[in-house]
């Protein structure tokens, strides 16, 4: 069972995720909180293992309270869940210790599939957010070819991260289960010796 804490301020919304979480038969709603403070007292008690984090809060940002959270509980995996698509909020979430990234405006199913992805090493975004963190490591330039050293079906499987589809969608396409997928992706981060999905999408990107 997943335990998973949201951190929302617009009511109307966080009641929203948290029927959301109801839906999941592995996933247990062990906190709403309003705001930042709110949230830093209450969370290392609560012990979640995912938060969904807004950044748009009424005093401390989400994203200064990832950077504390972090600092206070170093394995807690964290999503942020807003309506900001700007590359600026995006990298600086994620440099303050955020695991995903997604849109508000993206199904129900894609959030239950973030936390998934999240607690298993990976890391969740919106395709078109994971499309700007690639675009982001295409300036750093060319590097060497590391994703040679996978296997045909892990390279299948990491063109089609590139191309935006989810575990759950490579699995049916690939006529495998959605578990043999995350193993797939845990071996191909291995292999190019990166820290998680995201990295080996940019690595795979420069080497076109």
């Amino acid at each position: 069972m997943k335990r998973v804490a949201i951190v929302e301020d617009d009511h109307g919304l966080r009641d929203q995720l948290v029927r959301i979480l109801k839906t999941a038969p592995d996933v247990k709603c062990v906190g709403a909180y309003e705001s930042a403070e709110e949230a830093l007292e209450a969370l290392p008690g609560v012990k979640p293992d995912v938060v969904l984090m807004d950044i748009r809060l009424p005093k401390m940002s989400g994203i200064e309270c990832v950077a504390r959270l972090k600092e206070m509980m170093p394995s807690v995996q964290i999503v942020i869940v807003t309506v900001y698509e700007d590359s600026e909020k995006i990298f600086r979430a994620l440099r303050s210790g955020a695991s995903g990234y997604l849109v508000k405006s993206g199904p129900p199913e894609k959030l239950l599939e973030a936390i998934q992805d999240v607690t298993v090493g990976g890391s969740p975004m919106s395709p078109h957010i994971a499309r700007k963190v690639v675009q982001h490591f295409l300036l750093l330039g060319p590097t060497a070819r590391e994703d040679d050293r996978l296997s045909p079906r892990e390279r299948e499987v990491l063109d089609m991260l590139a191309a935006g589809y989810i575990y759950k969608e490579i699995g049916e396409k690939l006529n495998i289960a959605t578990e043999t997928v995350r193993t797939n992706v845990k071996h191909i981060c291995q292999k190019m010796q990166v820290k998680n999905k995201m990295e080996a999408l940019a690595k795979h990107m420069r080497q076109k």
